[in-house]
């Protein structure tokens, strides 16, 4: 039985820092939102050439430091005032001073902890499979070319409208990538 194949995107080929740049103005502008432009290295203003915002694992970062902080102050809490109480010389049996230091290092654990999750849950990763990097053409990324992609998955992608507005933003290579 011969496996049916769909396609994924449209890749478009650039040869400049300047024509990707140009051309992620124009896709932004058009209105899309599932593309993305690979290059060899960082161009400086591809962020807002995309129109990206800013990214979401600062809160992930946050809500897991606070999370580590809370954790360590209620572990010390249950443990020295509650759990197992020893009366030392007439001193509180809960103090926040004392129980600082592991909480800060718990604070740090646990936001690390969030940032990590968080990037791998925004980013929709791990994921074993990308149709991309079964395309021969793709490879050159890594090396002298830039590629915007974009994907059909995209509500306002049309075949016809999008190869247009691609063919006009500069490439000079269009391709369909099969999933």
């Amino acid at each position: 039985m011969a496996e049916t194949t769909q396609t994924y995107a449209l890749l478009a080929e650039f040869e400049t820092p300047a024509d990707v740049l140009h051309a992620a103005a124009k896709v932004r502008d058009a209105g899309y939102r599932q593309w993305e432009v690979f290059t060899p290295f960082a161009i400086h203003g591809m962020d807002k050439a995309m129109g990206v915002k800013t990214s979401k694992v600062g809160w992930f970062t946050f809500i897991g430091g606070v999370t580590g902080y809370t954790t360590g102050m209620l572990m010390i809490w249950y443990m020295n005032a509650y759990d197992y109480r020893i009366p030392v010389g007439g001193k509180p049996m809960f103090s926040p001073f004392s129980a600082f230091p592991p909480s800060y290092e718990l604070t740090i654990l646990f936001g690390s902890f969030g940032a990590l999750f968080g990037m791998l849950f925004l980013n929709r990763l791990p994921r074993l499979h990308h149709p991309l990097l079964k395309h021969r053409r793709f490879a050159l990324a890594t090396h002298d070319r830039f590629f915007i992609v974009i994907e059909t998955a995209d509500p306002k992608y049309s075949e016809t409208e999008t190869r247009k507005l691609l063919e006009a933003a500069g490439s000079k290579r269009l391709e369909e990538v099969r999933d």
